[in-house]
């Protein structure tokens, strides 16, 4: 999953998203690179685990990576093509029984449980404000819990893509500001742009530059 759109699949408008994701995935045998995202293998390896919500999952790397770690996993995306192939990977690779799959619109959403980890990879989209999509996830965070979101930075887009709308790329300096991330509710542990090469979907390589949140919830609001 480390070569992303930037329109993620968790976070579109209610009523086409599914229909968009699905047809999106059925044009392709493979969407994503099978390999977790690096920033989550960079800031969750040392975690202990516990119970962990991967927001817009696509066909699953995140989630597995993080079961085969102890995790107990809920996986959420808009599209069932790519749940029903996140579900067969993950039986492929002996953790299906700890990821539970759900089918959900961010755009209508609202958690109702809450969790050790939520990891926000690349939920970037054109029908909703990154805020209102990011403010979600930080609601599924418990006391004591981590909120981990990486994304595009605005000045280190790859080289492909619609880079027309640049309202939904953000700084981790952005997110902690507008969620916003303060004390005494929240403890902010990481705020970094990090630069990395990524394999586009011509099979080129390009630099770009990831923007880096991780906080731990502290107390309730």
């Amino acid at each position: 999953m480390t070569t992303h759109s930037h329109e993620h699949a968790a976070d579109q408008a209610p009523g086409t998203a599914a229909q968009v994701w699905d047809e999106k995935y059925s044009g392709r045998t493979r969407m994503w690179s099978g390999e977790p995202n690096p920033q989550l293998v960079a800031e969750a390896t040392d975690l202990p685990p516990g119970e962990a919500l991967d927001l817009g999952c696509g066909e699953g790397a995140d989630a597995i990576w993080l079961a085969a770690r102890g995790w107990a996993v809920t996986g959420l995306d808009v599209s069932a093509v790519a749940l029903e192939r996140a579900a067969a990977h993950a039986r492929d690779r002996g953790q299906g029984a700890t990821i539970t799959w759900v089918q959900q619109d961010l755009a209508t959403w609202v958690p109702d449980r809450l969790f050790d980890l939520v990891s926000a990879q690349f939920l970037h989209s054109t029908q909703m404000p990154w805020q209102q999509a990011l403010q979600l996830a930080a609601g599924a965070v418990r006391t004591g819990g981590t909120l981990l979101i990486v994304g595009h930075h605005p000045d280190g887009l790859p080289p492909w893509g619609a880079h027309h709308t640049p309202e939904k790329f953000f700084t981790a300096e952005d997110i902690a500001r507008e969620l916003p991330l303060e004390e005494p509710q929240w403890r902010v542990d990481v705020l970094d742009s990090r630069h990395r090469s990524m394999v586009g979907p011509d099979g080129g390589t390009a630099p770009l530059t990831d923007a880096v949140l991780r906080a731990t919830r502290l107390a309730a609001q």
